[in-house]
């Protein structure tokens, strides 16, 4: 007790140097927490976009010829059709799993006075696992609504909502019919609806394409699942290969990239992954040198301080004081005081997360087809904080020890000496 009430009287008559040091060490912790927060705000909001989408998947696209071949120019406008889809489920069983595809239209789907204005998207069963469409109520399209054409939707909660505003339970819209155009459908499931995503409404992709597209070839776009490729030169591998198997089928060149053009989302994770381990050692990096700034100054004032009280230390000598009761002495105030400004520190780093997190957790960006999240959960583990401020105290305590540590050796004499 007489030690913290010495450290404390100490504390107060060098009021500035106290303050410095203090604020050296919070600023340190504050600014590692704040920026690794936001750092962690960023790559939780891209992460979250990602995980929207099954990762070992593929969507492929018609596009536009680029190269002249076989007599036929380039700038052809490719359209994927059936055989592209048959082609993809028979040839390609070493890696490709499942097959899909998908139809879009636009439509209007009403329910008595109700009515709404949407893409109405034909998909095979597979499609719920590639865009990870959670269910609320009732199924997804399945295998017997294929085969047998069945005129069944699957809405979101929303356009449910939306279409029945006074029902207050949504699941007892399964099994009633809508209006898609002069049709009747079958509501049979009810999905989430993604607040970043476009709400499509889902039906089967033969009843859709029999109704919308039975005069055309275009089948819309392929979808499936694959295995078997971990690695980015294997994804180009079966890329080419494909891509030259589907030019195949509509006379276009075998190396011409923008015929076909596939959006592999595998891929796409590994470029992420990668981006986001560089920005999590580039936001360490800065922060564990703003940390060393925090050091630094902590290390100069107690550098400071030790010279500063030489002749005190001298005193304390020749009345008797023995070498580690003056090591104590500066060991436990460089403890004390790096622990209580570093809790501040940590504090307020915290509470500048957490009003990140209320200013802009929330804001949108519109990209068009869909609006992103930007910024997502700006937080930093305790673990980290407590690590931080570990590492502020053991190096002020260090900063303080070798000066002290000299100081304490120091004779009597030669310390009443100094200035």
């Amino acid at each position: 007790m007489e030690l913290l009430n010495e450290i404390w009287q100490t504390a107060r008559r060098n009021k500035l140097r106290t303050s410095l040091t203090g604020f050296a060490v919070a600023w340190g912790i504050f600014m590692l927490i704040v920026l690794l927060g936001a750092g962690n705000g960023l790559i939780n909001a891209q992460l979250k976009q990602s995980d929207r989408f099954l990762s070992s998947s593929m969507v492929v696209f018609g596009g536009e010829t680029s190269m002249a071949y076989q007599g036929l120019q380039e700038g052809r406008d490719i359209r994927l059709q059936e055989r592209d889809i048959r082609t993809t489920a028979t040839e390609f069983n070493d890696h490709i799993d499942e097959v899909g595809a998908q139809y879009r239209t636009q439509g209007i789907i009403s329910l008595g006075q109700q009515y709404l204005s949407t893409s109405i998207c034909g998909v095979y069963p597979n499609h719920t696992k590639i865009d990870k469409v959670e269910m609320q109520h009732g199924r997804f399209i399945n295998d017997i609504d294929i085969r047998e054409k069945r005129k069944v939707i699957v809405l979101s909660n929303k356009q449910a909502q939306e279409l029945s505003p006074i029902r207050t339970r949504l699941e007892a819209l399964i099994g009633s019919y809508v209006n898609v155009g002069a049709l009747a459908f079958q509501v049979v499931g009810i999905y989430k609806e993604n607040e970043n995503g476009r709400a499509d409404a889902f039906a089967s992709y033969s009843a859709i394409k029999s109704i919308y597209g039975a005069k055309t070839d275009d089948a819309g776009r392929i979808e499936f699942t694959f295995h078997g490729l971990p690695t980015d030169q294997a994804n180009e591998q079966f890329e080419a290969d494909y891509r030259q198997r589907l030019n195949f089928n509509h006379q276009a060149h075998p190396e011409d990239e923008s015929a076909i053009w596939l959006w592999n989302r595998f891929t796409q994770n590994m470029q992420m992954q990668e981006g986001i381990g560089i920005i999590r050692t580039a936001l360490w990096i800065v922060g564990l040198f703003t940390l060393l700034s925090g050091i630094v100054g902590v290390s100069n004032i107690m550098l400071i301080t030790v010279k500063e009280r030489t002749h005190e230390f001298g005193i304390r000598k020749a009345i008797g004081a023995k070498p580690w009761g003056i090591l104590r002495l500066i060991i436990v105030e460089s403890v004390i005081i790096t622990t209580f400004f570093g809790y501040i520190g940590m504090v307020l780093g915290i509470g500048a997360n957490e009003w990140m997190n209320v200013m802009l957790g929330h804001t949108k960006v519109d990209a068009g087809l869909f609006k992103a999240t930007m910024f997502v959960d700006p937080t930093v583990g305790i673990d980290v904080c407590i690590e931080a401020t570990l590492v502020m105290v053991i190096a002020g305590t260090i900063a303080g020890l070798i000066p002290a540590f000299k100081a304490s050796r120091i004779r009597p004499i030669e310390a009443l000496r100094a200035d």
